[in-house]
């Protein structure tokens, strides 16, 4: 939804920031280097397998307050893959990352360890794991993390005598400490920004993370969410190497990256890193969701496409979009609210004439019966007003965070609200309370969780001004229209060092909780402010999952490490341009690697509008996001995919391969959430050896095999595209074939078309799709067999997960799941396919069938010499396109010969044959074997 810093454009926040800097103060200038940087006093081995030490400054400063004198210095290898290093201050217990909201061990108390650990310095000056390596340097102390494989060095905080950065600084809001980095690393990560050079992190751009409502048309700016995580993937002699590296800090903080050292600048906490071992880029999402949990399971009904606009004004409209999807024949399983349909913006509430109960049930119960759902937003700020009941509950059971002694006041869309303290667990219970009434008022099938950065119409000290409304019902609803002062008294509201909030360094308070605020158990809003949305998604997920025992479904504007274990995320506030469609590529890649892969952009661009060529090419794009949704702003033209027709065609073909890989999908869905593994992923996580694809920020693939190659561009109608070495087979033509050295091909894309490709060695199921994905899980399955084009040995590998999809776990062992394996190969002119069938139970009561099967990639000749399905013989001398066997089966055998794109500088024409069996009628909850004598020439 909109809100104020939405409208604010860089140079509009500027102009505002001149206006605070008088009160301010300014902005401080950044020394190079702030201190002299500690000495390891003594050090010592723990009964825990770890290190423990105390560091004493060297030289104190004042620069940005006084130095802490004394560290405590904790590490261990806490996994085969996983290294802790933690650094916190020796005597007095620091602000961390709550251990309830990320579960992880308890380095030793610092007051228990002080006395007993000032012994002689230990001898050695490293700590070896299975996979990495700890070392340090005693004065000025620094520490470096190796690879024990190869000896490469992955973090190293040592100066060296380096102008870019200085030693080690930890004072109470200033932390300061960098790494050198290899020239030739390529980092991924830090968010979230919107970052108009692509994926990769680029030198000297602006790394700020603090959660902010900021609009994501804003580039290289904190935006909703903060994920001080990045993956650093190297070559090494044609080697690939990945690593990660997490500092688990809540406060606002910027990060430096020049290329060859990366500096945290930090206004508070303590230093909790965290290193992944890898070494590919799969391992390390897959040690990292370990770590920090791994991504929530999806409905099977999320997977569909989504309707959503601020500006459903009543009932009636929202039928019209439902219906009109329906003649339009376009696929659509969830339609959405915006506040249109609360009373007075007031969560938790039914607008009595817009959205009258009675109706808004009947509405439900018709699009239930169908299989489709529906989602409304909720937003955080309870309207302050004595006859709202959610508020007065809120205050009988004290939920909301303080400030003075008092809840704190801020305006929303309501007016004047509160915020609830979700690290409460009274405001917990409540808020489930809530959600609980709200769901026996109306059966939402998720809730969309909003402006929980948290986004403040007002800054400062508030309170509700006499002889005036507010808001006054006309106008913008987000001009603050509280009485407010700036607050300056504490040093938690002017701290000494200025992160560059907003792109800008406004300050930490502009347009949310004043951070001088306090929380449950005297946590200022400064040291907890960008948990506020995580700590939200996990109270609503504790909700949604109590009130039927179904597995929940929540969207997540602000989000933090640990946020995809509850919740889905969309890129947020985007503009309808070409340049928006392009960057929210690189959002979402980010945040499959951030461990929250269910994310998607705002289809056709969230405002003021888009043209009709780019609304086509974007729902190509956004038909293959994890999570797809169009949605559009209160004062943008209508958008919706079935206004245009020339958007009705491309929606009617990208959604409807979307519709076929849902089964896909869901896999992808179930593998992410066992192993965090991203549903979009960047080219690199399947070709990490190929340098090329290292930045590439246009093309994505959908799991380990199937790539997206979208027009990006306005007026073309072709697109250039890189195809990592091997053979890529067109989905929507499959005689189309590309037999790639690793180089670009110019693909033919006018407007209805977008290219995707699935790679060699794969089996791909599918299912027919349909208009909604209820129906569309149900329709037989098709497997998609790919080989090197023209090989004579080759094999192919696939899976499917098939489960109850509303069970809250996603797991086999229940007896609502199956999994299946699949295999294939090509040998000595036979094709032999099969199957390895876990838990039969779930698929067989469902009665799913494979009805066909396409072999693409093969050479030779149809000269079928036998076929045999389950070791029994189907026919001998089938022919092409004729029924196999003699009226015992409808299978039917036909090829067609497969056509090659090549590159300009190689004209040879190449061939090879797709073979399909159809009229199949294998159970997919059975083992299956089926082989094929081909008359193959190697």
């Amino acid at each position: 939804m909109f809100s104020p810093a939405s409208l604010l454009s860089l140079s509009s926040l500027y102009v505002l920031l001149v206006l605070l800097s008088c009160f301010y103060g300014g902005v401080s200038s950044v020394p190079t280097k702030v201190g002299k940087g500690y000495r390891l006093i003594s050090a010592e081995e723990t009964s825990d397998g770890g290190f423990l030490g105390h560091l004493q400054v060297k030289q104190k400063n004042s620069i940005y307050g006084p130095d802490i004198p004394l560290l405590q210095l904790y590490v261990k290898h806490e996994t085969g893959d996983r290294l802790r290093v933690h650094i916190t201050d020796a005597e007095k217990q620091r602000w961390e990352v709550p251990y309830n909201l990320i579960p992880r061990e308890q380095p030793p108390a610092s007051t228990q360890t002080i006395g007993r650990s000032r012994k002689n310095l230990l001898t050695v000056s490293e700590l070896a794991g299975s996979e990495l390596i700890f070392s340090f340097t005693s004065d000025p102390f620094s520490f470096a993390v190796k690879r024990k494989s190869n000896g490469q060095t992955l973090f190293n905080s040592s100066s060296g005598g380096s102008d870019s950065f200085g030693e080690m600084v930890f004072k109470d809001q200033y932390l300061e400490i960098s790494t050198q980095l290899p020239k030739d690393a390529s980092l991924y990560g830090l968010g979230e920004n919107t970052q108009p050079h692509g994926i990769k992190l680029y030198p000297n751009d602006p790394y700020t993370l603090y959660t902010t409502d900021v609009s994501a048309i804003n580039l290289n700016t904190d935006l909703y969410g903060s994920h001080p995580v990045y993956m650093d993937l190297r070559n090494v002699g044609g080697e690939p190497f990945a690593h990660a590296v997490l500092l688990l800090n809540s406060n606002g903080m910027d990060v430096f990256y020049k290329g060859k050292s990366l500096t945290y600048k930090i206004i508070g906490g303590v230093f909790d890193f965290y290193f992944f071992s890898g070494p590919t880029p799969l391992d390390v999402v897959d040690q990292y969701t370990s770590f920090i949990g791994r991504p929530a399971p999806m409905p099977y009904w999320s997977l569909g496409f989504h309707q959503c606009r601020w500006g459903y004004h009543n009932l009636s409209v929202v039928e019209d979009v439902v219906e009109n999807y329906r003649k339009a024949q376009i696929p659509l399983d969830v339609i959405w609210n915006d506040d249109d349909h609360m009373d007075g913006h007031k969560d938790f509430t039914l607008n009595p004439v817009n959205y009258p109960r009675s109706k808004l049930l009947a509405f439900l119960d018709k699009i239930h019966n169908r299989g489709m759902k529906y989602i409304v937003i909720i937003d955080p700020g309870i309207g302050v007003n004595s006859s709202y009941g959610v508020y007065q509950r809120g205050i009988a059971n004290d939920v909301f965070i303080k400030y003075d002694g008092e809840p704190y006041l801020a305006q929303v869309w309501p007016g004047a609200v509160n915020f609830p303290d979700f690290l409460n667990p009274k405001t917990v219970a409540w808020w489930g309370d809530e959600i609980k009434r709200f769901h026996e008022l109306v059966p939402v099938d998720g809730l969309w969780i909003d402006m929980n950065e948290a986004s403040n119409f007002c800054s400062g000290k508030c309170t509700i001004p006499k002889g005036k409304q507010c808001p006054s019902g006309t106008g913008p609803g987000w001009i603050c229209c509280l009485d407010c002062k700036n607050i300056t008294k504490t040093r938690w509201d002017d701290p000494p060092y200025k992160i560059n909030a907003s792109g800008l360094q406004v300050p930490v308070g502009f347009k949310t909780i004043a951070t001088s605020a306090v929380h449950y158990n005297g946590v200022l809003e400064y040291d907890a402010h960008s948990l506020y949305g995580f700590s939200q998604a996990i109270a609503t997920h504790k909700a949604l999952q109590g009130l039927e025992g179904k597995r929940p479904f929540i969207l997540s504007r602000s989000t933090y490490v640990g946020s995809g274990k509850y919740a889905a995320h969309w890129t947020g506030d985007n503009k309808g341009t070409w340049e928006d469609l392009k960057y929210s590529i690189t959002t979402v890649l980010n945040f499959g690697i951030f461990g929250v892969p269910m994310v998607g952009a705002d289809i056709c661009g969230f405002y003021p509008a888009p043209t009709e060529e780019l609304c086509n090419r974007w729902i190509e794009v956004g038909a293959f996001y994890p999570f797809s949704r169009d949605h559009a702003n209160y004062y943008s033209p209508r958008q919706e995919l079935y206004q245009w027709k020339t958007v009705t065609k491309s929606a009617q073909n990208a959604l409807g391969m979307r519709y076929k890989l849902l089964p896909y999908l869901y896999t992808l869905n179930y593998l992410a959430h066992t192993s965090g593994a991203p549903i979009a992923r960047p080219l690199f996580f399947s070709f990490p050896a190929y340098m090329e694809c290292y930045g590439l920020s246009t093309q994505f693939l959908l799991g380990s095999s199937l790539m997206v190659s979208p027009v990006l561009e306005q007026g073309k109608t072709s697109v250039k595209a890189l195809f990592p070495p091997g053979s890529w087979y067109s989905l929507f033509d499959m005689t189309q074939t590309i037999v790639s050295k690793g180089q670009y091909f110019m693909l033919n894309a006018p407007l209805h078309v977008v290219n995707v490709h699935l790679y060699q060695n794969t089996i791909l199921p599918m299912q027919q799709g349909g208009m909604i994905s209820k129906e569309a899980r149900m329709t037989p399955f098709t497997l998609i067999v790919t080989f090197p084009a023209g090989a004579s040995e080759a094999q192919a590998k696939g899976n499917l997960y098939l489960d109850n999809d509303e069970l809250p776990e996603m797991k086999l062992g229940n007896g609502y799941s199956t999994y299946v394996d699949l295999y294939a190969t090509l040998k000595q002119g036979s094709v032999k396919i099969w199957s390895e069938v876990q838990e039969s139970k779930f698929a067989l009561e469902k009665g799913w069938k494979i009805e066909k099967i396409t072999v693409l990639g093969l050479s030779g000749s149809v000269d079928t010499s036998g076929l045999e399905i389950n070791g029994s013989p189907v026919a001998n001398g089938a022919i092409n396109g004729s029924p196999v066997a003699n009226g015992a089966s409808n299978i039917e055998l036909s090829s067609m010969k497969q056509m090659h794109l090549q590159d300009v500088e190689d004209g040879v024409g190449k061939k090879s044959l797709m073979v399909e069996l159809s009229g199949l009628n294998l159970y997919v909850g059975k083992n299956f074997d089926m082989s094929m004598k081909m008359g193959v020439q190697g």
